[in-house]
């Protein structure tokens, strides 16, 4: 390469000379470089080029000029190109890509509103369009295609501002893009949520072209897709792995347009509810409470408003929801059937910025806030009730005089104390409060408490210790101005210490081990009159405590791109701890309190039971191609922890006891396998999943069981063996102006209650369906971008119906009408079937603005399906009368505001 003089450009006159008094030169080449041109102009005359090789390709040329002046055979060579030249008196001839050399600071040839560009040797100038003139256009224009980086395909909708200059554009379908700029320098940027933002310092000599290629980024992903990294769906070997981001649901119809993860997850095969309205969520046929809810890694035990009709997790400061249905990872345990790991979004340590919506139910506002600039931030999430219109469009006249209102609030504090060491705290606290359609006011609670500290030991180690506290609470308080008032109380805490490390061996083997335990403290549950005049007695159940630890330890596996394993191993201890009683039965009778034996007392902190288990995770994935993986795993886990309802769905009233001398932990063992395959890269994503579980000591109760304030609940308890087993069907679009998904699951849940004595059997000792037992299940979401700014979207679910036991006679005994039933759980309700539609309105895109806005306008129900929410039956002097009862029985119009700022 030819020595290259670094070039700087002043405004001042310079030693430049006219070049008006060039030789003439005769020249004639047949396919020569324009660097061989050059040698051949340096041979022929005593003129120098300076110029860098890089700005050339080997394309020839043949030219022939007789006696031309030197500056006519350049300007002649180099018209094609963006390149300059200037002649000094020197006789040296100095090339520019694009720039021009002027000879003073004025110039009357150019335009005065035009900046010349001085590039120095700390000045980085991406792209050059065309070369400098005297006399320029005011603007140009700059056009090009934006792809995925990924994919190669265009990207619709990104923007590309000048930053300076509040100029912009956006791609059509096709990618492409086109945008005025003004003579000389530029600073362009790109932007489109699910994507790298591009920056580049251009210089505007000439219209051009400027193509992009843009990464993904799907945790920016702002759209309804519930996606994942394609890499890491098809490489992950846990089976049965959902990850929802709290952005990709906006665009979901929801029930009074409130913004909700939870529903949004009850969409996807595998995870429902036993009914609209109903408090829980069962996975893959298990009992409400066999999913552990957390928090940053503290427990939640109610995670829902307003009986179970709206989420108790704020979707404005959430970052993501992991959910683990199949192969649940040996760092998590205490649970059966699923964990929904809820991870709250980094407060910003750059700038002070919010979120917030008002809809017709709910407000919710969330602002972030830098403490120590770059270094640690504060995030606050707010969000309540103000109007319970809602209970107006119930269809039952004494709801329509009820009362409800719930707020619930999020703080956290981020500091990054230095490149190793990281220290996260999150304080939640929730409170509901309702008065349905009695003299009864229910309030229940939940409140969380979370320290992690993450520490790099190096590169291949890293630890984390967490520290938590939860505790759930209820209270009833009966007025009825009569001697029958009382305050009645439940209470639950616990307290958890987990250290975990990661140590990346190598390419092969990466470890996840660690330690943990659990401290339960239980007040299962007091009744006191409220005033000298009640005649309620006052009534104190005994405490409970327990204590349970755990090792852990997994590999993960690789042993080629193909196949990988996870093995992964806990053992897990569950200490009962005093001070307690514990009641003994007599052997070969029934329990019931006639036939207790003895009681034996326990001082505080003394173990009166202890219980062991080895829990085993395999999980398994082989790629047969690049875009096709098989998946199978088998998951065995422990429970020591119970959830007591004999209702027919879950209820926020419903007391948790743990295990003890009579009620035995629930073991769960599920063997899964599934496919995973994507269709053109990652437009489509079809998976197809089918598991089997067994249970052991699945906790049922005695027909007309009295499960609240009873100091023998044991003798009310009955425990069996249990299975379910279940196909689930998904497929997804990712990407378009159309994307959506498809979920399909078939499940069944069955129990069995067998016993030698008749009182604990039920259905004579056979298998029956549970209360939650749904075969049938269908979710249909999608979404239609229309334009940049408008969309529309729809979801329509259809359910069988659950289980129901149904009379099937009747009979006269002393004048009074008593009933038959049919064995438990042998009919079903009427299935269950809905359909949502929303239109979405995003505000203008203009990048400098104090907010930017986003309207949702749908209609719940819109068929004004009148689905049931249970069906029951009451005998009312001497008759029997049928009742069905449903929540949202005609369509529910809503229209909610979000904006950010």
């Amino acid at each position: 390469m030819r020595k290259f003089i670094t070039l700087l450009f002043f405004f001042t006159t310079v030693n430049l000379i006219s070049q008006e008094n060039d030789i003439l030169l005769t020249l004639n080449f047949e396919n020569l470089t324009k660097q061989e041109i050059f040698q051949q102009i340096e041979n022929k005359s005593i003129y120098k080029f300076y110029y860098l090789n890089k700005w050339f390709d080997n394309k020839t040329e043949s030219k022939n000029y007789i006696n031309k002046p030197l500056s006519k055979i350049l300007t002649d060579l180099l018209q094609d190109s963006d390149l300059n030249y200037f002649i000094t008196d020197e006789k040296k001839v100095i090339l520019t890509k694009g720039l021009l050399i002027r000879r003073s600071i004025y110039d009357e040839n150019v335009k005065q509103s035009s900046t010349p560009v001085l590039v120095k040797n700390n000045t980085t100038v991406d792209k050059i369009i065309g070369k400098e003139v005297r006399t320029p256009n005011e603007y140009y224009t700059l056009s090009g295609v934006i792809k995925s980086e990924k994919n190669n395909k265009p990207i619709e909708g990104v923007t590309i501002f000048e930053k300076n200059k509040n100029i912009f554009t956006t791609t059509d379908s096709r990618g492409r893009y086109s945008i005025n700029l003004p003579y000389g320098k530029n600073k362009i940027k790109t932007s489109l949520s699910g994507f790298s933002s591009e920056v580049y310092d251009i210089v505007m000599y000439d219209d051009g072209t400027l193509n992009f290629s843009l990464l993904e980024k799907l945790e920016e992903l702002d759209e309804i897709i519930v996606k994942g990294s394609k890499s890491n769906n098809l490489r992950e070997n846990v089976t049965g792995l959902t990850l929802i981001k709290a952005k990709d649901i906006k665009t979901i119809p929801q029930v009074l347009g409130e913004r909700d993860l939870l529903r949004a997850a009850l969409t996807l095969p595998g995870i429902k509810s036993a009914g609209e309205g109903a408090e829980g969520i069962n996975v893959r046929g298990g009992k409400v409470d066999q999913n552990l809810f957390l928090l940053d890694g503290g427990v939640m035990y109610n995670p829902t408003h307003f009986l179970g009709l709206f989420s108790a997790i704020n979707p404005f400061t959430t970052d993501d929801l992991k959910i683990f249905k199949g192969n649940i990872p040996t760092e998590y345990g205490g649970r059966l059937s699923s964990v929904f790991d809820i991870t709250t979004s980094d407060a910003s340590t750059k700038k002070f910025n919010g979120e917030a919506s008002i809809g017709p139910v709910t407000g919710n506002i969330k602002i972030e806030t830098p403490i120590v600039k770059n270094k640690s931030g504060l995030l606050i999430g707010v969000r309540s009730t103000y109007s319970e219109w809602v209970l107006q469009q119930l269809n039952n006249k004494e709801l329509k005089n009820s009362k409800v209102n719930f707020y619930d609030v999020i703080a956290k504090y981020n500091h990054k104390f230095n490149k190793k060491n990281k220290l996260k705290i999150t304080g939640y606290y929730s409170s509901d409060k309702f008065q349905i359609a009695s003299d009864s006011v229910n309030n229940y609670r939940n409140k969380i408490i979370s320290l992690n500290w993450e520490h790099k030991f190096n590169k291949k180690n890293i630890g984390n210790l967490t520290l938590s506290n939860s505790s759930y609470d209820f209270d009833i308080l009966y007025d009825a101005n009569n001697n029958r008032d009382f305050n009645l109380n439940y209470k639950i805490n616990e307290s958890n210490i987990k250290l975990k490390f990661n140590y990346k061996h190598s390419k092969k083997h990466v470890f996840d081990y660690g330690l943990e335990a659990k401290l339960y403290n239980v007040n299962p549950g007091r009744i006191k009159p409220e005033d000298e005049n009640s005649s309620v007695p006052s009534v104190n159940i005994p405490k409970e405590r327990g204590l349970e630890n755990a090792l852990f330890i997994s590999d993960n596996v690789n042993f080629s791109k193909k196949l990988s394993l996870n093995l992964g191993l806990r053992f897990s201890q569950y200490l009962g701890l005093g001070a307690h009683e514990q009641r003994i039965y007599e052997s070969n009778k029934p329990k019931n309190s006639s036939n207790i034996v003895e009681t034996n007392n326990y001082d505080s902190n003394e173990i009166y039971k202890t219980y062991n288990g080895f829990s085993y995770r395999v999980g398994s994935r082989y790629s047969l191609t690049d875009d096709l993986s098989i998946k199978a795993s088998i998951n065995k886990s422990f429970q020591y922890i119970h959830r007591l309802s004999n209702n027919t769905t879950a209820s926020p009233l419903d007391t948790w006891r743990l295990s003890d001398s009579n009620i035995l932990p629930q073991e769960g063992l599920q063997f899964s396998l599934g496919v995973l395959k994507y269709i053109n890269d990652t437009d489509y994503e079809v998976s197809l999943e089918t598991y089997y579980k067994q249970y052991k000591n699945l906790i049922d109760y005695k027909v007309g069981a009295n499960l609240l304030l009873n100091e023998t609940i044991e003798t009310e308890v009955l425990q069996g063996p249990g299975k379910s087993y279940g196909l689930e069907f998904l497929i997804k679009k990712n990407q378009g102006s159309f994307n959506g998904w498809l979920g399909y699951s078939y499940s069944r849940s069955l129990i069995k209650l067998d016993s030698q004595f008749d009182e604990e059997k039920v259905n004579n000792g056979e298998y029956f369906p549970t209360n939650y037992d749904k075969p049938h299940n269908l979710d249909i979401v999608f979404n239609y971008k229309i334009t940049q700014r408008y969309s529309i979207s729809s979801n329509f679910s259809y359910q069988t119906g659950r289980p129901v036991t149904y009379p099937t006679g009747k009979y006269t005994y002393n004048n009074t009408e008593y009933l038959t039933y049919s064995n438990r759980n042998e009919y079903r309700i009427p299935d269950y079937f809905r359909l949502d539609i929303g239109l979405n309105i995003e505000g203008n895109h203009k990048i400098k603005k104090f907010a930017h806005s986003f309207w949702n306008i749908s209609v719940y129900n819109v068929l004004g399906r009148n689905n049931p929410y249970s069906v029951y039956f009451e005998t009312k002097n001497g008759n029997v009368t049928s009742y069905k009862s449903s929540v949202f029985s005609v369509p529910i119009p809503t229209i909610t505001y979000n904006f950010k700022f």
